[in-house]
């Protein structure tokens, strides 16, 4: 599936397309550029994406907003990771293959996400809503027309109805929830955001009312979601949304960080050189998404960031990666806690209950006269303090006089909310490693 994330890397080639799609080559000017401020243009250029790319055929309508495609696989690539970083079960690997359950919310005339989704993923499942009844019915149409009635639910919603309304969709739980809300508070700050712009809009804006403007623009709405998932805690494990401004970000997050929540994360979406979207996803359970996931946007303020959930340490020159790998393994197995090694990956998981590598637990083990007896896994345990999955991989040497390898530990915090913990949990393994002897002299 990594194919789709090189997809529009170059931005969209336009005379490729044109090739494979008549319909869309009508659009093209001779100078193989495209007219963004024709809504006919850009609703065609959508629509032949969606065919060649995955295989979508879709109806848009002409009063109301026609998503870009680049910027909206954006958002469900980065929900893979969120997703398969922080999966239930205790795969060494990300698991592409469970089964999901995402809900988005003001879905639109196409219901571009699910469908999106359903064809990068083919274990994931949505609900998308909406509280537009053409938006509602134009959506159940495109998912109907693609076959995916069985994947793809599309409820119409009420205005008065909670953001996550899980009574109403027939859903206890959810594994992400998903949203683009309206950016603007007023058709007014819209019209006057347009003005502001020193060039042109990248594109023309063919969105109803209902589906860019709200009372509070997106700082009030997701202001919002962030209420009701006080109430609805682990109901849903990930709740997400874009965002028009930056600046929305950093006041949702510090709001977020006020209701004592520390398992989030932040990216941007980078279309070219036009257009910027940034995204938040917050948890309030305790797995925690890979550091490249959670702090994705360069220049942010770094007492607004996730805690800096990775820590990676070089092994001194001497020690080999086959000596690293048996040492750590050796070491993480006697420990009383649940662990598991993949000796083809160089990398194991391991969860604890509580602090087990302390010299207090060694030396209380040793009382009670037990000795060091991790268990496998399958699935993440409950009552977990702390989750980690750790590598070895080979870097090229720091020395510029030297062009051997070295060997590169890195250890991610992926479950658990007690930082401490985990920079206890890396001092221990840094200091193990760093005394391990070469094994050439057996060998």
């Amino acid at each position: 599936m990594g194919s789709f994330r090189d997809l529009y890397k170059n931005d969209v080639d336009f005379a490729a397309l044109s090739l494979q799609s008549k319909e869309f080559a009508q659009y093209l000017k001779p100078n193989g550029q495209l007219d963004f401020n024709d809504s006919d243009a850009v609703r065609q250029l959508t629509i032949s994406l969606l065919k060649q790319d995955f295989g979508l055929d879709v109806k848009l309508p002409e009063d109301r907003l026609c998503p870009p495609v680049p910027n909206r696989l954006n958002y469900i690539l980065w929900l893979h990771d969120i997703v398969e970083s922080t999966s239930k079960t205790s795969n060494i690997g990300n698991d592409a293959e469970e089964k999901v359950i995402g809900l988005d919310i003001g879905t639109g005339c196409c219901s571009i996400y699910p469908l999106l989704g359903c064809k990068t993923r083919p274990s994931w499942e949505f609900v998308a809503t909406d509280i537009d009844e053409n938006n509602a019915r134009t959506a159940q149409e495109n998912v109907k027309t693609n076959q995916l009635e069985s994947r793809i639910r599309v409820i119409k919603t009420d205005p008065k109805d909670a953001l996550f309304p899980l009574d109403k969709i027939e859903q206890n739980s959810l594994d992400f929830t998903m949203c683009n809300p309206p950016f603007y508070t007023s058709r007014e700050e819209m019209a006057q955001s347009s003005e502001s712009k020193s060039q042109q809009p990248s594109s023309v804006c063919t969105g109803a009312d209902v589906e860019m403007v709200t009372k509070g623009g997106e700082v009030a709405f997701v202001t919002k979601m962030i209420d009701e998932s006080l109430d609805l805690r682990d109901r849903i494990q990930w709740y997400t949304s874009m965002l028009g401004k930056l600046s929305s970000v950093t006041v949702l997050v510090e709001a977020l960080i006020k209701h004592g929540n520390h398992n989030y994360a932040v990216t941007e979406f980078v279309q070219g050189s036009k257009t910027k979207r940034w995204a938040l996803a917050w948890s309030w359970g305790d797995r925690r998404p890979f550091m490249s996931v959670a702090r994705g946007i360069p220049g942010f303020p770094k007492h607004l960031l996730p805690f800096p959930a990775e820590y990676n340490f070089t092994l001194p020159s001497e020690i080999s990666i086959d000596d690293a790998t048996t040492s750590m393994d050796k070491e993480l197995e006697s420990l009383r806690w649940f662990w598991e090694w993949d000796q083809s990956r160089s990398a194991g998981v391991g969860f604890a209950t509580e602090n087990v590598w302390s010299r207090q637990a060694r030396r209380k083990m040793k009382l009670a006269g037990q000795g060091g007896s991790s268990a496998k896994i399958d699935t993440v345990p409950d009552g977990v303090a702390l989750g980690i999955r750790v590598e070895a991989k080979l870097v090229r040497g720091q020395s510029d006089s030297s062009n051997k390898n070295e060997v590169q530990i890195v250890i991610h915090w992926i479950q658990g909310m007690d930082s401490v913990l985990f920079e206890s949990f890396c001092g221990m393994l840094k200091r193990k490693l760093e005394l391990s002897k070469p094994q050439a002299s057996e060998k």
